[in-house]
């Protein structure tokens, strides 16, 4: 099974840019010291270095898809590492790549 994306996992763009995992919706579950991801989350993108001919067209944000249907906060899903998450900018952008995640909870 998948594991539960928090507050202390790591995501970047696809160029190279740090998604900031933060959460406005859930201040009461936890795991392993890092506040469970949601759904509904929407994160900044900082460093993001991508351009279209020359001109500067960096990602700005994360809007993620694909929560858990089992484990939910405050009636929204939690993000799993199996959720998409679309980098945006002036449009999309592509896929955020998940780094690290914690490993003592899973969600489907």
């Amino acid at each position: 099974m998948p594991a539960i994306l928090t507050t202390l996992s790591t995501a970047q763009c696809p160029h190279g840019g740090t998604v900031q995992l933060t959460t406005t919706a859930n201040a009461v579950a936890q795991i392993d010291g890092g506040y469970a991801l949601l759904e509904s989350d929407i994160h900044i993108v900082a460093g993001c270095s991508f351009n279209i001919s020359g001109s500067p067209s960096p990602c700005v944000t994360v809007q993620w898809s694909g929560g858990s249907t089992q484990v939910k906060v405050n009636q929204v899903g939690v993000l799993t590492s199996s959720s998409t998450g679309l980098c945006m900018g002036a449009g999309a952008q592509g896929s955020a790549i998940i780094g690290s995640v914690q490993s003592k909870a899973t969600a489907q």
